[in-house]
């Protein structure tokens, strides 16, 4: 009887330990989309630095290469030589992503009815990309280059079409075999702007507990298809961050995260459209104080984020 009580004892503990493990049970699928090939996170080199740990650190890109081959680097100046920094995530089988918006384009105002900021296209906007291209050798180095991110949220922040265009075509005019994405908010997709010289597209909406089941992320997500042109390709921007007055007052705590993950990977497993999935954002402390980056996010959240990047990138 001890011996039966004891068996029983001890199923109990199991099954408990069974419900109460956080985290999927169900295995990650296997990747079946032939286009998905891309995987990384952004704020992994734009001079970010981590407010929640004790270290002075704005390059992540020791914790990410393993899972993950691209990743990003922000541009302010022309004259300004990342080569190296290039280098550095070449080093580690990860290509990069060039923030370029600066490069292109400035603040002319505040207002309107949108971001509240009106951007427009520098007059030296020519002069400053071929300044960049030049001290960079961009076109030799162009195998270190994921895709040229030229904007941010564009038509959001109040850049007309036509000044958009105009930057991205002089960019594919000079540096044809880069890729250029655009992303727009999920606020303003009817008005994502995907010109010939655009290759890649996506737009960002976050705290959704099921992003491929939410009927407004449907029909953004719908609306961005309608607009892509024969040629071009989505990047799915993944909600990887976590920030209590947003996450958790929709009711998604930083144990959920993990789900978050698997059902954008797998939408993007799903649709052969879709190349990649870039997580926002690696680091905590952005957009607002308390924000919890991936890297931050309880350890079986990482490790589902590891295993899809792995699953993707084959490393």
């Amino acid at each position: 009887m001890k011996l039966l009580a004891l068996i029983y004892f001890s199923s109990a503990l199991l099954m408990m330990a069974s419900c109460s493990k956080k985290g999927i049970q169900e295995p990650l699928p296997q990747k079946t989309n032939v286009n998905l090939q891309y995987f990384g996170y952004t704020l992994v080199d734009v001079g970010w630095d981590d407010p929640t740990d004790s270290e002075v650190k704005t390059n992540y890109i020791d914790e990410v290469h393993e899972f993950s081959n691209v990743a990003d680097i922000l541009v302010i100046d022309p004259s300004e030589n990342i080569v190296s920094r290039m280098s550095t995530f070449d080093q580690h089988d990860v290509q990069a992503v060039l923030h370029l918006s600066e490069i292109f384009f400035e603040q002319k105002n505040e207002g309107g009815d949108k971001s509240g900021y009106i951007y427009g296209l520098r007059s030296d906007y020519q002069q400053r990309w071929d300044t960049f291209v030049a001290t960079n050798d961009i076109n030799a180095n162009a195998y270190l280059i994921n895709c040229f991110y030229i904007g941010e949220e564009p038509s959001w922040n109040g850049i007309p079409e036509s000044e958009f265009t105009l930057a991205c075509d002089y960019a594919k005019s000079t540096v044809p075999q880069v890729p250029i994405f655009n992303v727009e908010s999920f606020a303003d997709i009817d008005n994502l702007y995907t010109p010939n010289s655009v290759d890649w597209v996506g737009f960002d909406h976050y705290f959704l507990r099921e992003p491929s089941k939410d009927p407004a992320f449907i029909q953004e997500f719908n609306t961005l298809k309608s607009k892509m042109k024969s040629h071009q390709k989505v990047l799915l921007i993944m909600d990887g961050h976590w920030i209590k007055l947003l996450h958790g007052t929709s009711g998604i705590s930083k144990n959920d995260m993990d789900f978050i993950a698997r059902d954008y990977y797998e939408l993007a497993n799903s649709d052969t459209t879709i190349i990649g999935i870039l997580g926002y954002f690696w680091p905590s402390g952005f957009d607002v104080k308390k924000s919890i980056g991936t890297r931050n996010l309880p350890d079986h959240v990482l490790e589902e984020h590891q295993q899809i990047g792995r699953t993707i990138t084959g490393k």
